[in-house]
């Protein structure tokens, strides 16, 4: 059965099953999502603009890391195309799907030509989800926010002319409203990154799959713990206790970073099924709390890491047309008007 129609009928078993809201089986429910948005805006290093460490910022994040799921039921093609992007479904062995699939080290530069060579394969892309370009794809456009953003500022500063300088303010603030809302969308996929059962054909229950280790099928499994059981046992001050050290983002490649972290993901779907069978998931068990907090803090320490080397990939960046350099704006060299406001 196709992934989507799983988790609608997970959705409705949570409903009859727990005196819980009803939660759709996305990746995280509202309090996952939430918390890895506001602790990863928190954890912000100091180089970047101050804005998006106010109080109001960190908040907004967190409700704008919901966005993605909250688009749902718009209709098709909308729906068919961003359901998708939630997950990537790979096998015991890292390939998608099963071993005609990629590994994720070998995805293809376009998602076009991974859509290519799954139906080259046999298999179906609904059916084996595209987060790894969900997440490239917001990363590059949180760098082309991160670019506007600098020569905007830059340009504001030096400008003499009332009208222009207007002009760039305004169009700062407007670029710091997109700037909040796609770090928002960015977070809502590294965050599904962090749930083992978005990286893994084990999605829901383990599956139709050899099981050696007897672990459970049921079709609960994926929403009670990711929905009802985080939402009663995930805090903020534990999560931001458990998030690694920033990683150096130098020569930051978002292929190759979502390569590995979705691969560390996929290593903790059999610890997750092993803690399920032991019943660490039952009521607030310490060691289900504690997979929990583990697992969102490494979602919010990837988006922390992600959104900073957005910011620090822009100073190089050239933007607009005819483009500019922003580091020659930024140094007082350049006037970006044209390139700003446009040449017709």
């Amino acid at each position: 059965m196709k992934r989507l129609a799983l988790a609608a009928l997970a959705s409705v078993a949570v409903i009859v099953a727990v005196a819980a809201p009803a939660v759709t089986v996305t990746a995280w429910g509202n309090t996952g999502h939430r918390l890895i948005g506001v602790a990863a805006m928190r954890a912000l290093p100091d180089d970047l603009p101050a804005f998006l460490r106010t109080p109001g910022a960190v908040a907004d994040v967190g409700e704008l890391a919901r966005e993605p799921d909250r688009w749902k039921g718009a209709g098709q093609p909308h729906d068919r195309e961003r359901d998708t992007a939630h997950f990537v479904d790979l096998d015991d062995q890292g390939r998608v799907m099963n071993e005609r699939g990629m590994t994720l080290a070998e995805l293809p530069r376009l998602k076009s030509e991974y859509d290519a060579a799954l139906t080259k394969a046999g298999m179906d892309v609904n059916d084996a989800g595209w987060l790894p370009y969900a997440m490239i794809d917001a990363w590059q456009n949180l760098e082309r926010d991160f670019a506007y953003w600098r020569v905007l500022t830059a340009a504001e500063a030096r400008e003499t002319d009332l009208e222009r300088q207007a002009w760039y303010r305004a169009d700062r603030l407007r670029r710091e409203a997109l700037i909040l809302r796609d770090i928002g969308v960015m977070g809502h996929y590294v965050g599904d990154g962090s749930q083992p059962h978005h990286t893994s054909i084990h999605y829901n229950g383990w599956g139709d799959h050899p099981n050696p280790e007897g672990f459970t099928n049921s079709r609960r499994t994926h929403a009670i713990f990711e929905g009802e059981f985080t939402s009663r046992v995930a805090r903020l001050d534990a999560v931001e206790a458990a998030m690694p050290a920033p990683s150096d983002v130098a020569g930051f490649d978002p292929r190759a970073r979502a390569a590995a972290y979705l691969g560390a993901t996929l290593g903790t779907v059999v610890p997750f099924y092993r803690l399920e069978k032991a019943g660490g998931f039952a009521e607030a068990d310490p060691r289900g709390a504690a997979f929990v907090t583990e697992r969102l803090a490494a979602g919010a320490a990837e988006l922390r890491d992600w959104t900073t080397a957005a910011w620090r990939a822009s100073a190089s960046s050239s933007i607009g047309w005819p483009a500019v350099k922003v580091a020659e704006v930024e140094a007082g060299t350049a006037d970006p008007w044209l390139s700003m406001v446009g040449e017709d």
